[in-house]
């Protein structure tokens, strides 16, 4: 039952045709990750780079690339994880089906990790510069490990029952680190803040353990919104089909005996390094910026280790898995969450966090008809203070009520859901100076930012436009017009120029250039943008660019808006400006020397043929 480590993984999907060896020279210097990328676009196999530039240890690539790929390497575990889910959420099931349910007792078993007095991981020991130096994208700030599965316990309590296990992106090389240091990355809502700001409050180092590779299951336990108690180490078992052998490392903390690589060491007090730049998944770079500094002590890497490595960019990429894997194992679990809501989706293309979607119910005072929002909202509310949830920018919510047959996943349908039925005076509710995720550079600083609530419930308002009236006419500086969904009418601006934290003043004197009554508000939404044409060429490009490049508070006006009793609102059509801004990062872009190999390696005979 599931594989103990990355060679017996890799083993198994060659036989399976689901892995490719890459037998010339590849560098890691962008050429690695560009490949990798492609691949993923092409919906391709499993990638081991046998001869890494510079680097004795062979890397492999696109392990998650596909959902198919990823459900075979936990096959023999994934319908027993759902059938505890189901059973938390609907413990009749357990009795409807008793022997399904009896079996689940040796799963259980394998929730408890045990101690082993060595293993293969700490045979060997290597340095930081002999580790694959990976660079993605070409202003990223050095090399970075881009899987890690990061391991503290709480300085109040050690062992394994209070651990965290997460995947925070590690800097290996570059800037202004030694040769002995690396930067952690991690960001809000984050399980190991708890644990640094206990040693920080005790003035002690927090011992840290970076493990690379190992049994799959470590990788998507890294990543899962587990509850609150649940250690991830459990979690790995209970994917992985066996109990995980743990051994201890020189710094006190354990690691899994059967991964590859283990760097061992120590979170210093009160020091930080500039971290980054770094190309990160909303398709936007991460800038520099001070965090937490891990002094390494030891590099551990078992014999034959293999690299396991993705690249991050503009969605959806191979991590993109992780979340569609997720949400197929823990989606019956969401009403059990907040009462109320039956489904919810981190919308993968507009960046994950910046764009939340669910559907809700309304069943406050049912005897009343023509009900606006009202359960909705404690929904949202709810919503927001669940863990990563609480870093939603956007949230709209819809009663399930009102269409029934609305499937989350249809973006366009619960957008068209959403637009007939709101009414802008009354459905926006803002959140200001709050917190937004640490990567999204819309807000008014660094994790600093605001949220907006969209709830829309009731009968249908309006019917949304799939052609331009007739008489639609445009202030000067404003062109280009576009249709990029029903009721959804892109324009093209002139650049941004303003203030941080403000509304640019040609997007204000826009709103007021009209008054309720003009064609335009046939049109309930408007999204202000530099490129119309490449925004309205699909949907994921039109969610992209507006819910990453804009802020609520700042950059949300309307068509005779107005503050009433502290609440915003608009009578006629919203207006979101979604152009660039001057303090906004930049977006990743490939370097075209780089995709020219990699086009070569794609020609008949070459070793891309077929996979690029």
């Amino acid at each position: 039952m599931g594989y103990r480590n990355l060679q017996e993984t890799v083993v198994a999907l060659e036989k399976t045709s689901q892995l490719k060896r890459i037998d010339v020279e590849v560098d890691p210097y962008l050429e690695v990750g560009a490949i990798q990328r492609r691949v993923y676009a092409n919906g391709g196999p499993a990638l081991l780079f046998s001869r890494v530039k510079g680097c004795d240890f062979p890397m492999l690539g696109n392990l998650f690339g596909t959902l198919e790929r990823a459900r075979y390497l936990f096959r023999d575990t994934l319908p027993a994880i759902e059938r505890l889910i189901d059973i938390k959420v609907d413990p009749s099931a357990a009795f409807r089906e008793i022997g399904a349910s009896l079996s689940l007792g040796r799963h259980a078993w394998h929730l408890l990790p045990k101690t082993v007095s060595s293993g293969p991981l700490v045979q060997q020991t290597t340095t930081l510069a002999q580790l694959p130096q990976l660079v993605s994208w070409p202003d990223d700030g050095g090399a970075f490990i881009t899987l890690p599965k990061v391991y503290t316990e709480s300085p109040d309590k050690s062992g394994w029952q209070k651990s965290n296990l997460g995947m925070y992106r590690v800097q290996i090389s570059g800037g202004e680190y030694a040769p002995d240091e690396a930067g952690l990355h991690y960001q809000l809502h984050r399980g190991i803040g708890v644990h640094h700001a206990a040693a920080l409050a005790k003035g002690q180092p927090l011992p840290v353990n970076v493990f690379v590779g190992g049994p799959p299951s470590l990788a998507l336990a890294a990543v899962m919104p587990l509850p609150e108690g649940m250690p991830e180490l459990a979690f790995a078992g209970l994917l992985g089909g066996h109990r995980l052998s743990m051994v201890k490392t020189a710094n006190g903390l354990l690691a899994p005996a059967e991964a590859d690589f283990c760097l061992s060491g120590y979170i210093l007090p009160e020091q930080t390094r500039p971290e980054g730049p770094f190309g990160d998944h909303l398709g936007y770079y991460s800038m520099a910026h001070d965090f937490p500094v891990m002094k390494v002590t030891q590099v551990f890497h078992r014999p034959g280790a293999i690299w396991p490595f993705t690249t991050v960019g503009r969605p959806p990429q191979e991590d993109t898995t992780f979340g569609a894997l997720i949400h197929d194992m823990t989606g019956a679990a969401i009403p059990d969450l907040v009462p109320g809501v039956r489904a919810i989706h981190a919308v993968d293309v507009a960046g994950v966090h910046p764009l939340l979607l669910a559907i809700g119910s309304e069943r406050y005072l049912p005897y009343l008809e023509n009900r606006g929002p009202q359960e909705l909202l404690t929904q949202a509310n709810a919503l927001l203070g669940q863990g990563q949830l609480s870093l939603a920018k956007y949230l709209m919510i819809v009663n399930q009520a009102d269409q029934p047959d609305l499937a989350i996943h249809n973006i366009g349908a619960f957008l068209h859901s959403l637009l007939c039925r709101i009414d802008w005076c009354r459905d926006l509710h803002f959140q200001t100076c709050t917190t937004i995720d640490t990567l999204d550079y819309s807000g008014s600083a660094l994790n600093a930012g605001s949220k907006v609530v969209m709830a829309a419930s009731g009968p249908v308002r309006r019917s949304l436009p799939t052609e331009f009236p007739g008489d639609l006419r445009l202030p000067a500086g404003f062109s280009r017009p576009q249709l990029a969904a029903p009721g959804v009418l892109v324009l093209q601006g002139e650049a941004w120029q303003g203030e941080r934290g403000a509304s640019a003043a040609d997007l204000t004197a826009f709103c007021s250039s009209y008054t309720k009554d003009d064609a335009i508000n046939a049109f309930p939404l408007i999204v202000l943008v530099d490129d119309a044409e490449f925004t309205a060429r699909n949907l994921e490009n039109l969610l992209w660019v507006t819910f990453t490049r804009s802020a609520p508070a700042s950059d949300i006006e309307g068509i005779e808006s107005f503050c009433h009793v502290k609440h915003w609102g608009c009578r006629g059509s919203l207006v979101v400006d979604a152009r660039s801004k001057s303090f906004h990062a930049p977006p990743l872009e490939d370097d075209p020397a780089v995709e020219r190999r990699v086009d070569a390696l794609g020609v008949a005979g070459g070793a891309l043929q077929g996979l690029i």
